[in-house]
């Protein structure tokens, strides 16, 4: 909404499983959306649903492998097929820039493919990231990647002076980072570093040095934190898992 404000074009594309939970949780009537509101105030916001690749009867949560391989695999075509055809449709304004969680493996490849501004958006700090960029260092080290992994404090990772290994991302304290989750996640990092952009949900002030280092590696945005309007006013679960049916059957 904020970039639409600025007289930006927004299509804002969700997975129809993602779309429902919304829809279940908010009431909302199937030809209205959660940016209903910028468009009654004149914001030019499309809204578009894409399949996953799974059902809607589909238990993501408890099929987590499954839908993870899905996302790898079957995904990409999905995106592909809705941008190639909202190229094809010759939007005004063309379509010029694709914004990606930065959990996604195909956003390289449909930027490349549509000539399309690459940009990533990374949701977790800026220092989980700084993290992610020096895996190298973790396996060089004996911090990741094995079974008899070290468990003394790291020193060597740029701009972070020192952590311990149990306070590194859940992901890098895999035993077997070839299992399905850990392979998809290092994946995702790996197309996200060829993004021409990244934007962080991260304040500047907060994490300075984090994203210094990092924009020495890529062009990096501090846009946060990104709240919904009213949200320091609500009253909030301390687990997202109920906020999904697929976690509590």
């Amino acid at each position: 909404m904020k970039l639409a404000s600025k007289g930006f074009t927004i299509t804002f594309v969700i997975t129809e499983s993602i779309h429902q939970q919304i829809a279940t949780a908010q009431s909302l009537k199937d030809d209205n959306n959660p940016f209903s509101q910028g468009q009654k105030c004149g914001l030019d916001i499309r809204y578009a649903k894409i399949s996953d690749g799974f059902p809607l009867s589909f238990n993501r949560g408890a099929n987590a492998s499954q839908f993870v391989e899905g996302l790898i695999h079957v995904f990409q075509a999905h995106v592909d097929d809705f941008i190639e055809n909202l190229v094809l449709s010759k939007p005004n304004p063309p379509i010029s820039c694709r914004i990606a969680d930065s959990f996604h493996v195909w956003a390289s490849t449909i930027a490349k493919k549509y000539n399309l501004v690459n940009t990533t958006f990374w949701t977790e700090p800026a220092t989980v990231l700084t993290v992610y960029y020096h895996m190298d260092l973790l396996k060089r080290n004996g911090h990741f990647g094995r079974h008899d992994k070290r468990e003394d404090t790291i020193r060597y990772i740029p701009e972070i002076q020192a952590i311990e290994r149990a306070d590194l991302p859940s992901y890098c304290q895999d035993a077997d980072p070839s299992s399905v989750m850990p392979h998809f996640v290092f994946k995702c990092l790996e197309d996200a570093q060829k993004a021409d952009l990244v934007i962080g949900n991260t304040v500047q002030e907060r994490e300075s040095s984090y994203i210094s280092a990092l924009q020495e590696k890529q062009t990096f945005y501090a846009i946060g934190p990104v709240f919904p309007t009213g949200f320091t006013k609500r009253t909030i679960s301390t687990s997202l898992l109920p906020a999904s049916s697929d976690y509590t059957d």
